[in-house]
């Protein structure tokens, strides 16, 4: 038997070191290195998947097939749906309902699937199942947590999609680490990812979150599957948002949107109407038309101005990023004489979802000039474009589209940045060229 090697992996980025260390010189993180012991197995080495060298123009399209989960909203986010092979994972907050979703697609998916649970009963699926209305007999439920066991009844059972819920429950014997260490997540994922591949099995595997909202394990798991879906929205709020952050079979930025109810999940069709549907015409609120996949939506962006309830202003964000709000407001002060620095700002994308795109800028800073001067915008504006230190509001991509979209949903007026030629029939667009435009424009 090969002797024992230990080491000290991070749990938070995966560094490995012969010692231990107080800090880690990778991600930063303190206390975060676990002592793992890795034995090496004594049985033979499996060979991996072979496959084979051919021209571009050999390869047949068919080999790319997509298959439907039977989510119309949530196949068009994968760029038509799942290719066979494919490694999806998807991650989300505890309790916002991943499993849920998972066990709708299992339902309604058109062949065998092979549900593994490592952290639920088969009783507690079957419970949940009768709830939803699942009883498809075409879904095999197999509570288990050992990887080894898992390849077993993979084999046995050969179904057309797995789903592996989750990969950080999940262990492998060859390993002595603990589940849900950085090892064993790597691999766990390179060995359930190697398998699907070569027989072609499209998986779903879902990833727990840290308290950051990042993936938990390594990075490399990310690097590893096909596709990474971020599932969003308030545990206690109907709406959830599914967001490809990664996909190589399709655009990255798509979104699907759901409804939490007492059936489960329901879709959305029209997702801009969703966001918009409960919006109030008020001082701080600004229709930003959004976008990061080719289909656009519609959201309000809302801000609130006060003044300072304590000695240090307060800056806080719901859906946008807290650095980027404090550049605005220097660009506000500076280029649009809007003083904010003796209160209190909060900004806030209603909806649920997180926007890092930077055609938000200008949405945002007219949310907050509206909100300080007291003052509402037109009630069928919508206002997009990027801000510079200098207070420049420059082109974004697909302005025509986003216009459209507003068109459709009965908006007639629209801010835009100057340098994007761009414009609706019907639709009455001022292109500008700086934030101090904008301010005397509308106020």
């Amino acid at each position: 038997m090969a002797k024992p090697s230990t080491r000290h992996v991070c749990q938070s980025c995966g560094y490995v070191s012969v010692r231990w260390l107080g800090r880690c010189p990778s991600c930063g993180e303190w206390n975060s290195f676990v002592e793992e012991t890795l034995q090496k197995s004594s049985g033979g080495v499996r060979a991996p998947f072979q496959s084979v060298a051919k021209p571009i123009g050999e390869w047949s399209k068919e080999d790319s097939a997509r298959v439907g989960t039977g989510f119309a909203n949530l196949d068009a986010a994968l760029g038509g749906g799942l290719v066979p092979g494919q490694v999806v994972l998807i991650a989300g907050q505890p309790g916002i309902g991943k499993s849920t979703l998972l066990l709708q697609v299992s339902d309604r998916f058109s062949g065998k699937v092979l549900y593994v649970s490592g952290e639920e009963s088969g009783t507690q699926i079957a419970v949940r199942g009768s709830r939803l209305g699942i009883g498809k007999r075409d879904i095999v439920i197999y509570p288990e947590t050992n990887l080894e066991r898992i390849e077993e009844v993979l084999e046995s059972n050969d179904p057309d999609l797995l789903v592996l819920d989750s990969v950080q429950t999940i262990y492998s014997d060859k390993l002595e680490s603990s589940s849900g260490s950085v090892s064993q997540v790597r691999e766990v994922a390179y060995r359930i990812t190697e398998i699907c591949k070569s027989k072609g099995l499209p998986v779903f595997i879902v990833g727990q979150i840290t308290k950051e909202g990042n993936i938990a394990g390594p990075k490399v798991l990310e690097h590893i599957v096909d596709t990474v879906l971020q599932f969003e929205g308030e545990r206690f709020n109907f709406y959830r948002v599914v967001k490809v952050v990664k996909n190589r079979f399709g655009s990255t930025g798509e979104v699907a949107v759901f409804k939490m109810g007492d059936r489960g999940l329901e879709e959305v069709e029209e997702p801009s109407a969703f966001f918009i549907s409960e919006r109030r015409s008020s001082p701080g609120s600004v229709v930003f038309p959004h976008t990061e996949g080719s289909k656009p939506i519609l959201l309000e962006v809302q801000a609130l101005v006060l003044p300072a309830l304590y000695t240090t202003p307060q800056r806080k964000t719901q859906g946008f990023d807290v650095n980027r709000l404090s550049l605005i407001l220097a660009i506000l002060e500076k280029e649009a004489n809007i003083f904010t620095r003796d209160s209190d700002v909060f900004v806030n994308v209603a909806g649920g979802l997180t926007v890092k795109e930077p055609a938000v800028d200008l949405a945002v800073a007219v949310a907050i000039a509206s909100s300080k001067k007291d003052s509402k915008v037109w009630e069928d504006l919508v206002v997009f474009g990027e801000l510079g230190l200098g207070g420049e509001v420059r082109a974004v991509h697909f302005g025509d589209i986003r216009l459209k979209e507003a068109k459709r949903f009965g908006f007639k007026r629209a801010i835009v940045p100057k340098g994007a030629e761009m414009g609706v029939e019907g639709m009455e667009v001022f292109s500008v060229s700086s934030v101090g435009e904008v301010v005397d424009l509308l106020f």
